[in-house]
This record gives C-alpha cells, structure tokens and sequence, in this order.
C-alpha cells in the first residue's frame, strides 16, 4: 500500500514527537479528507479547529494562487496592503485597537504575556510581575506558553519552568480573588478550556473577572487560539458572553491551514509595544495575510455567524439525542461548533472506531471526545457524522 511505505519513510526521519494515527492523507474536498489508498473520510476535527473553511474552498485557493504570482515573503520592515487590510478587519470585528500578527497560538499567548508585563511594569509597578492562569488550560508549547498552561503531563521534564506564573482553578471566582496581589500583571484564561475537556466559562465568573481587572489594573487576556474565529457563532467567543478583554490571542482558523496567530490589543495596553519590543520574522506576511483576508470576509459575516450558531445548535441536539439513548455518554457541553462529549470509557478507542467507519475525531483529555468541525460543514453532514459516531459508540 502506498501509505505504508510514506509512513515507513517518514518513521526513519521525522522525530515521533506526535502519536500520528496510520493515515496518509493526499487531498480533501469540502468536509471530506480522501487518504493515499483512496479512502475517503469525514472530517470533524479540521486539523484541530483549523481548517474553518473546509478542504480546497474555492475563494481561498484562487487567493492563495494570486499572491503566489506577487510575493510570498518581504520583511517586516516595509510594508504590503494585504497586511493592512487583516489588520483594519481584524479591529473591526473584534472591538480592539490594534494587531501585532505571528504564525501560532503558542506564539500569540508569548507575545500577549510579554505586553502585559510591560504595561504591568510602566502603568502598575516594577514589581507587578505575575500572570494567573488556569488549572486544566492549554496555551501551547513554548516555555512561558507551557507555564501558563495548566495541566502538568504537559510540562514533564521541562523544569526549571518559567517564574511568576500560578494557576488556579477555572470558573472559581473566590480562588481567583485570593489568587490575586499587587505583583498581579495579568489574567490568562481561555472563554471555553479546549484541549483541557470542552469547559465553558460561566457567564456570571467571566463577568466578575473582568470587574476584578478594572478594579486591580490587571491585563485581562482571553486565548481564543481554539474557540475564536467564529467557532462559536459570534466572531470572538467573548462577544458572547458581552464582555471584552484587554489583549485577544488568536490563531488556528484564521488563515484556514495557513499558518498564522496573533494579538488584538485595547490602545491603553497596545501601545507599550514600540520598535524593538517585539517582533516575528514571518508574522503578517503576504501569503498568510491574503488568506487571512478572505478568512475575515467570510467568517465575519453576520450570516455566516448565524449559521454557525445554527448549526452548532443541530450538532449538540443530535449528541444530546445520543447520550439519551444509552449510558456511555455522561456529558455534552460546548459552544457553537465546539461541543464536547464525555464518556464512560476512555475517548481513543472510540476515535479510532470511528476513524475505521471514515469518521475523523479527535479527543480532548482521557474521556473526552471534542467536535470542531470546518465551519462549513452541513446539517447533512452532521447528521451523517452522528450516525457513525453512534456506530462506533456501540
């Protein structure tokens, strides 16, 4: 077979740094992913919440191709319009000030907690140091983006960790109150946890919190790496919940498969960013600047959130539907096209029953199963997904 020979060459030169799944995938369509040896797979992970317009999106391509011809690469010390125009959308849609663009979510989280201790240092004290994050958070894999990260099977082998970054539990507005000092510079927190199990903040907490920074001059930061983009059917999942952070980090769909993060900044805290602060090689480059473009065209339409919301709505119907039909399933929970099962049984089994029955899922902790679909996808769709979901559950 043809996968098998890629997978044995790649096994002899690529560090096995990921437990990859024995599938070589050549191309994709729409929602659909088809393999090397020709078998086709519905795709409900979209590389992890990535691909939000789906596989070979016509806008995207013809974008992509077009900047291609022109430049894909010109140093951030000049400037391109495609750059600017991300920028302007990406302002516009999000209710902040300003953009300082980077190529991942790891990245953005970096960046968003080097602004913090700089606005923390100038507007607070030389002393006001410290981040609080989450317990059971993700925020990546460089050495401050794994500090703050709140789940320790993360950080094995890495210590010394970086200093001054604490954690306490999530949706616990009184651990966070004792939590906090005049060395706070800033709260990190993600709207809905991702890979910590499909945890949603509590409406009344993130309110709270976001009183307590006012009150404290503390930097609220918001990691929308996974749950932002329209995932969950406003274009920023804090814009469901009508409140808005200092600094929203972001990545993952932004240029749907095109590698790009960043920060979005309120001009108060913004501004500490000056010439030699901060800075990303490839960052705001043309390529992924130009798919960015058609992303936030896309996305950012009112309609299209409204479908999203919709859909997500007929997703967590159909599982609620399923976990009514037996015991194997203990909890849906989720937002928009982020939904989350919990299970009896550990999640892997059942990943890979699924992918056996041409039905790609991915799990978010021991028992848990998370659904991030390409925003794209139809009810259709979904209903087809469910059902082999419910197949393999068996």
């Amino acid at each position: 077979m043809k996968s098998q020979h890629i997978m044995e060459r790649g096994s002899a030169v690529i560090m096995p740094t990921y437990a990859r799944f024995p599938i070589v995938f050549d191309h994709g369509e729409g929602c659909e992913l088809t393999d090397a040896d020709g078998k086709t797979y519905l795709d409900f992970t979209a590389g992890i919440a990535v691909n939000c317009l789906g596989y070979h999106h016509p806008a995207l391509t013809a974008a992509l191709s077009d900047q291609a011809k022109k430049m894909l690469h010109v140093s951030n010390l000049y400037w391109h319009e495609p750059m600017v125009q991300a920028a302007e959308k990406l302002t516009r849609l999000s209710g902040l000030d300003q953009v300082f663009m980077c190529n991942s979510g790891a990245e953005a989280n970096e960046a968003a907690m080097k602004l913090a201790r700089i606005y923390a240092k100038h507007e607070k004290a030389k002393e006001a140091v410290e981040i609080i994050a989450m317990d059971h958070s993700f925020h990546g894999r460089t050495y401050a983006a794994i500090t703050a990260t709140g789940q320790p099977k993360y950080q094995k082998d890495l210590d010394p960790l970086m200093p001054a970054i604490r954690h306490v539990p999530f949706n616990d507005i009184d651990a966070l109150k004792a939590a906090v000092s005049p060395r706070t510079a800033a709260i990190l927190l993600e709207p809905i946890q991702g890979e910590g199990g499909i945890h949603p903040a509590d409406p009344d907490y993130l309110t709270e919190v976001r009183a307590l920074c006012d009150a404290q001059n503390i930097v609220l930061i918001f990691d929308e790496v996974q749950c932002g983009i329209g995932r969950t059917g406003t274009f920023f999942a804090y814009q469901g919940y009508g409140i808005k952070p200092d600094i929203v980090c972001f990545a993952k769909g932004v240029a749907g498969g095109v590698p790009m993060g960043g920060i979005i900044a309120s001009e108060q805290v913004s501004r500490y960013f000056v010439p030699g602060t901060h800075a990303s090689t490839f960052g705001a480059g043309p390529l992924a600047t130009a798919a960015a473009n058609v992303v936030l065209d896309i996305v950012g339409d009112p309609k299209f959130l409204d479908e999203v919301k919709n859909k997500g709505d007929t997703l967590r119907e159909r599982l609620l539907a399923l976990k009514a039909k037996g015991d194997v399933i203990t909890d849906v929970r989720g937002l928009g096209l982020m939904q989350g099962i919990e299970l009896t049984c550990e999640a892997g089994p059942v990943v890979n029953r699924a992918m056996d029955n041409g039905l790609l899922l991915v799990g978010a902790g021991k028992n848990v199963i998370r659904f991030v679909p390409p925003l794209i996808i139809s009810e259709a769709d979904i209903d087809r997904g469910v059902a082999i979901l419910e197949q393999s559950l068996g």
